[in-house]
């Protein structure tokens, strides 16, 4: 496993996302990727699943200061009447004493950004996480966090070979933040592309492989892919005992300029320009 250190934290690098996962498929999914060699999970209020992730978490035996943990709070729950007693409720449900990491899901257009800051800092604070984040936010949006002087370690976006996040990814490398790439595997779609299958076949891994490779090989970015299958969640950590060309590295990249953005709810912000 790949770690990076950002801040005064070390996030493992690939992390098990958990969206569409409920009931016992989320318990076993959760279990079976801790017990092969996961050490990051990533849930939400809105994925209504953290009981059972915390469920898994517990069948996996895995000692609590050798996980990373991350949940969000949904952009109803932003205000500083609901925001703090909503990650209390989580920790709940997880059957945790806190979380590694807390996140803004998605930025509200009706609660003040500072509000919402304001209560992420005293989450971190009152110590029900170690860290904070957010996700789903623009360029602008990162701006307005950072002068507000939140110690945010992540901006959590969807990020895959058919969606460029350049701009987004260089601010944060200029700040000594991460980028969480989620629908890294852009719902699928990569196993169908021929450049990935080629690719695929040259290192004798899968697209999938391929596809997370190459995200984890950029500095300052963690990926977490999620899957109904064990077989599939297995395969996807093989990803770490080969690295690509710089040249296999370039071509993946130019897929960018589909500009094929998979996310886009009506809550969304809007959005910023390709690059």
């Amino acid at each position: 496993m790949k770690y990076l250190q950002i801040r005064d934290a070390r996030i493992p690098a690939l992390g098990l996302g958990t969206y569409g996962l409920w009931g016992d498929t989320a318990i076993q999914m959760v279990t079976h990727a801790l017990q092969v060699g996961y050490r990051h999970i990533d849930t939400a209020q809105a994925y209504d699943n953290e009981a059972e992730v915390g469920w898994g978490i517990r069948r996996a035996g895995i000692s609590r200061q050798d996980l990373f943990v991350t949940t969000k709070v949904w952009y109803t729950r932003l205000d500083r009447r609901q925001f703090l007693p909503s990650v209390e409720e989580s920790l709940r449900k997880l059957r945790l004493d806190y979380v590694d990491l807390l996140l803004i899901h998605w930025p509200s257009a009706t609660v003040p950004l500072q509000e919402s800051l304001a209560e992420l800092v005293k989450a971190r604070e009152q110590g029900l996480t170690r860290h904070i984040g957010v996700s789903n936010f623009t360029l602008k949006m990162l701006e307005q966090s950072l002068e507000f002087g939140a110690p945010l370690i992540t901006n959590q976006v969807e990020y895959h070979p058919f969606l460029q996040q350049q701009r987004m990814l260089e601010r944060l490398k200029t700040e000594g933040l991460m980028l969480t790439a989620y629908s890294p595997l852009a719902k699928g779609q990569v196993v169908q592309h021929e450049l990935l299958k080629q690719i695929a076949e040259k290192y004798q891994k899968t697209p999938a492989q391929i596809a997370l490779r190459w995200l984890i090989q950029q500095e300052h970015v963690a990926a977490i892919p999620r899957s109904t299958k064990a077989e599939r969640i297995s395969s996807n950590l093989h990803i770490f005992d080969f690295e690509l060309s710089g040249t296999d590295m370039q071509q993946i990249s130019s897929l960018g300029r589909e500009n094929r953005r998979l996310i886009n709810p009506s809550w969304a912000p809007q959005w910023d320009p390709p690059g």
